[in-house]
């Protein structure tokens, strides 16, 4: 017989892929804003954002609940407490995603110095980091939660190499800087997106091997290690 806490639990699960659904989107649509120079889609993102909220605070009262009416113990204690912090970090994804359709929209144009951006390859490796971190959150797979986070390094060069391309951009004409400024923040934006998933991928880890492995270097991090055999 099914316990009202399962039941309370499966809502939980179903607000939260919902939202990982709804987030993935606003990521998609807020970076096609920028490639497609796409203002309708940029509004629809910025106007999608209270739902996002919406989302956030049902899932928050939901484990709010789940933790004054009952006492959730191992992996129910994991998945209730992970929620939450899965949750806040889709919530900053939307924001961020927010953000990004807002540089978007004060864009004047193309600039001719795009190309050497590569801003749909950094944008299509942010993504595919959400997207796996939400994968993994549903299919409970630490495997490709791990991934994710091998993925941050590669994330982080691209969007320095970048930067550091604007910079030489704006040098090279001064009637760059303003649309390069904005790049700029745009890629500093995406750097924050791969930042949230993997937050969510160390919570999908925690939920599934009951390990936390925040804080720790990437040899330790993907080394078969027994942490219980730890004093």
């Amino acid at each position: 017989m099914e316990r009202p806490f399962d039941k309370q639990i499966d809502r939980l699960k179903v607000k939260l892929i919902k939202m990982c659904s709804l987030v993935d989107e606003q990521v998609e649509f807020a970076i096609r804003s920028v490639d497609e120079k796409n203002i309708s889609l940029a509004d629809l993102v910025i106007e999608r954002d209270l739902k996002v909220d919406k989302y956030d605070t049902k899932i928050e009262r939901i484990c709010q609940k789940l933790f004054a009416l009952n006492q959730p113990v191992a992996m129910d204690l994991r998945l209730v407490m992970s929620a939450l912090k899965i949750n806040s970090n889709l919530e900053r994804i939307g924001d961020l995603a927010v953000n990004i359709s807002r540089f978007a929209k004060e864009l004047p144009a193309k600039p001719g110095f795009y190309s050497r951006l590569h801003f749909m390859e950094i944008a299509f490796l942010t993504r595919e980091m959400i997207k796996n971190a939400i994968d993994a959150f549903i299919g409970g797979d630490s495997d490709l939660a791990r991934r994710v986070l091998a993925s941050d390094d590669k994330l982080d060069n691209m969007v320095h190499e970048t930067s550091q391309t604007l910079i030489e951009i704006m040098k090279e004409d001064q009637n760059n800087i303003e649309p390069a400024l904005k790049f700029y923040s745009i890629f500093q934006e995406l750097e924050r997106l791969g930042d949230h998933a993997t937050n969510i991928s160390e919570e999908v880890y925690f939920i599934v091997k009951a390990r936390s492995i925040k804080h720790r270097d990437e040899d330790d991090l993907f080394r078969d290690h027994d942490f219980n055999s730890e004093s």
